[in-house]
């Protein structure tokens, strides 16, 4: 089951919506595009760039597409030499409207429908780079609740990352860097106060590259385009929008025990501990003693994360 957000509404007191990402591979585009259709109804139109949308859903527009750069390009016979030699590792992404958390089930049974299908996930080779992306409306786009819930990520990423492992097949390939050390050490030093002003700027100075787990990019190009585009110049091309990008390491959507909902659970699971001041506070001065301790490296870090989640009650949720 889908657990709730914590903080359900947007500081207008709207509900707060989530994109969804789902990249696998195994299916054509029209297959994809077909089982979307069979789930949702609407209508299938062709988007050009390799491209296919799902219209009048009667919760929103689907796009169904190749996740490759070869989109951009005019067609040619390189590009379609290109896209036959990169047909076994190039991933089918389907990307929803944003839907309120009512409507999260609805994915499971198109999950569901895509496995029957023949749909593959990362774990079928060695370099399937296919993810699970959740992009969740931030509760604000000022003030400190949004900081708070990126400092939670932080604190407990390698803790995740511990209780969920990644697969090799993504270990490999440039999407799994975590957050730096020197990030989370001023994010834990800024908590509570920080804002989401003063993320921006401390994000950019910590590393100009959208292969976090956690990607803001989106939102700080939602917030201030000019700003952005000075501070990341390199990402240009990134879109706006006013959410979180949580990028999850893998899709085993063809494996028989797995769920979205499980790995939806674990985002809930940050925004929880975010709302725990107490946790937080445990936490954030954990971590400043961790770093100034001569002995410590990074992998020690989880245990004591572990430890500090388990006297709050707070690490049940991720143990799927």
């Amino acid at each position: 089951m889908f657990a709730p957000l914590p903080t359900p509404t947007t500081e207008d007191g709207s509900e707060r919506r989530i994109g969804v990402e789902i990249e696998f591979g195994g299916l054509d585009r029209d297959a994809a595009a077909a089982c979307v259709r069979a789930e949702f109804g609407g209508s299938l139109h062709d988007a050009g760039a390799l491209e296919t949308e799902i219209r009048d859903t009667g919760i929103g527009t689907f796009r169904v597409y190749l996740d490759t750069a070869l989109r951009k390009y005019a067609d040619t016979p390189l590009k379609k030499a290109g896209l036959e030699l990169g047909s076994a590792v190039i991933p089918v992404e389907i990307v929803t409207p944003p839907l309120p958390p009512a409507a999260l089930p609805t994915l499971e049974k198109l999950r569901a429908r895509l496995r029957a299908r023949g749909a593959t996930g990362s774990r079928d080779g060695l370099f399937l780079g296919f993810g699970v992306h959740f992009n969740p409306e931030v509760p604000a786009l000022s003030g400190t609740a949004t900081v708070h819930i990126v400092t939670a990520y932080a604190l407990i990423e390698d803790w995740l990352r511990a209780v969920n492992p990644i697969n090799l097949s993504r270990r490999v390939l440039p999407f799994t860097d975590p957050y730096p050390r020197g990030f989370v050490d001023d994010l834990a030093a800024g908590w509570p106060e920080m804002d989401v002003d003063a993320l921006f700027g401390l994000y950019a100075r910590h590393g100009n590259t959208r292969n976090r787990g956690l990607d803001m990019l989106p939102l700080f190009a939602h917030l201030d385009r000019a700003r952005f585009d000075r501070l990341f110049p390199r990402d240009t091309a990134t879109g706006g929008r006013p959410t979180f990008h949580y990028r999850l390491p893998d899709c085993r959507i063809d494996e028989a025990d797995y769920r979205l909902a499980d790995e939806w659970n674990r985002w809930v699971l940050v925004e929880r501990v975010a709302a725990d001041r107490a946790a937080m506070a445990e936490l954030a001065e954990a971590w400043a003693a961790h770093r100034g301790a001569l002995l410590t490296v990074r992998p020690d870090w989880k245990d004591r994360a572990d430890a500090i989640l388990s006297r709050h009650g707070l690490s049940g949720e991720a143990r799927l």
